[in-house]
């Protein structure tokens, strides 16, 4: 015996509604655009019921608020505008289809769609491409003033290196520990540095002071003739 296929059973709004468009735009100054074309389209192999619900239901006319989709059809739902004011610029309205099985009343999904009340159509279109020309300025400001910056960064960063400063206060420090020869010095023996050593630590820190280069010479001279 054929045993009859049974539908699976749906969960009470989790059925996904195909709804085109998902925003309405309305322009005061363009009366086409008054009337806005809502198309439910029905995938199913059921037939679904729908019902358009809104929050400001006086401001809008609904032909065929209510009705049925066969299965794998369409249909359009035609919104007029009808409250046409400067008091509603900008502001956000809401619609909501429900569908449901024809044989029940639970809704076993909805999709909601937003209304909008604009003045210009031309101003919008303007305000739109001002926006845009804004992004672009700042995405080029942004890309302009890091490519500034690196070289800057580069300099800060190209002082002198951990070596040279180590190797420059070593010099130092040989420059100021007593040379051979000085018996009063109360540094160690082995802390007493020649002439040479001295001279060669001068010339490394490239000491612009051509006194103490002559000094450091006039010792070396008269070590080498004694």
């Amino acid at each position: 015996m054929q045993q009859q296929k049974r539908q699976p059973e749906l969960v009470e709004g989790n059925l996904p509604v195909f709804v085109f468009p998902t925003e309405l735009i309305f322009y005061a100054d363009d009366q086409s655009t008054h009337k806005q074309v809502l198309t439910l389209y029905n995938p199913y192999e059921f037939a679904l019921k729908f019902k358009v619900l809104c929050t400001t239901p006086n401001k809008y006319a609904v032909v065929d608020a209510a009705g049925a989709v066969k299965p794998q059809c369409c249909v359009d739902i035609v919104i007029r505008h009808r409250d046409v004011r400067a008091s509603h610029y900008g502001v956000i309205d809401k619609f909501r289809l429900q569908v449901s099985e024809q044989s029940q009343r639970k809704a076993l999904g909805r999709k909601e769609i937003i209304a909008t009340l604009l003045p210009s159509a031309k101003e919008q279109q303007q305000k739109e491409e001002e926006e845009k020309r804004i992004k672009e300025h700042l995405t080029e400001s942004v890309f302009f003033e890091q490519t500034l910056c690196q070289p800057e960064n580069r300099t800060a960063s190209s002082g002198p290196s951990l070596l040279t400063v180590f190797l420059g206060i070593v010099c130092i420090a040989a420059l100021m520990l007593p040379t051979l020869g000085e018996m009063e010095s109360l540094v160690p023996l082995y802390l007493h540095l020649s002439v040479n050593q001295k001279l060669v630590a001068a010339y490394v820190l490239d000491l612009k002071n051509s006194h103490t280069k002559l000094i450091l010479l006039s010792h070396y001279l008269a070590e080498i003739r004694s």
